[in-house]
């Protein structure tokens, strides 16, 4: 096994094709399907099962795919620190963002990166707060943005952020301030059970011994948002997720007796040490997210 093996393999699952694989890497696709095969050859093990529609991961595939993000990663960090020890900031970051606050994030955090670490290149995938979490514990996500993170041994998390929960309702529904225990008599529009913050409402709310009206699971927070406008529920979401023009003219009432409070959480590996890169990308972050949320 080598790391231009791993390399190889890794591009070919995510891609899904050898032909595809052959066409992004710039090589030859027999010599690309002999570099998976010697890598099979010496694990002893089939990695891909060819499909009418490409390549599929073996259950041994699939096992060797989290280890080879993982090391293509460190290799990577590697380089880095090498670079950043000549002074130079320079290397790749993968940043995970929670859909709901991707929108208002994502341009920020480009031109951010962009005027500090000119030398330097950013990577932004968006996903749900579990599996950001899971893409950090596996190498595949350098730094996330997580929504009320269980405590996890292989993360590392600080709270950046809190705001409270609001019942989001279409124009013209009547102002003034719920309770929690009024939430059962609301038809709700919210994500499905593994987002953040339905774990927290559904918890919030058996706790409090009040039954939830859920009348449609949506896991877009614009789609959630033009359900609620049309009038086919009521959401509930932070302020965050409804600024800005997809928002406008929404009815918003906080919750209170008691407030949901909905943290976020800046996330790194806890056993990878950090580039001074990453080091110093985490002080922009926490900048941004202060500027951007205190508004």
């Amino acid at each position: 096994m080598n790391l231009h093996q791993l390399q190889t393999f890794v591009r070919v699952a995510e891609l899904g094709s050898f032909s595809k694989a052959a066409l992004v890497l710039g090589i030859a696709q027999p010599a690309l399907s002999r570099q998976v095969r010697q890598l099979e050859v010496g694990l002893r093990a089939t990695l891909l099962l060819r499909t009418g529609r490409g390549v599929a991961l073996t259950e041994a595939g699939r096992r060797l795919f989290e280890h080879a993000v993982g090391i293509l990663q460190l290799v990577a960090r590697a380089e880095e620190a090498v670079s950043d020890s000549r002074g130079e900031p320079a290397g790749r970051i993968v940043v995970g963002i929670p859909p709901s606050i991707a929108r208002q994030l994502s341009v920020a955090l480009v031109e951010a990166f962009e005027r500090h670490f000119p030398q330097a290149r950013l990577a932004i995938v968006e996903g749900l707060s579990a599996h950001v979490a899971e893409w950090i514990a596996t190498g595949r996500v350098d730094l996330g943005l997580l929504h009320n993170p269980e405590p996890q041994p292989a993360l590392e998390t600080e709270p950046v952020h809190a705001e409270e929960l609001h019942l989001v309702s279409a124009p013209g529904a009547p102002a003034g301030e719920v309770r929690l225990e009024d939430l059962a008599r609301y038809p709700l529009v919210i994500p499905e059970r593994s987002h953040a913050i339905r774990r927290l409402l559904e918890a919030r709310a058996a706790a409090a011994g009040v039954r939830l009206d859920i009348a449609w699971e949506i896991s877009s927070v614009p789609a959630i948002l033009e359900l609620v406008r049309s009038g086919h529920g009521h959401a509930v979401l932070g302020p965050s997720a409804v600024s800005g023009p997809a928002g406008e003219g929404l009815r918003v009432r906080r919750i209170g007796t008691p407030p949901i409070v909905n943290t976020l959480f800046l996330a790194a590996a806890a056993a990878r040490p950090a580039t001074p890169l990453q080091q110093q990308f985490r002080l922009v972050v926490r900048q941004l997210i202060s500027a951007t949320f205190t508004r």
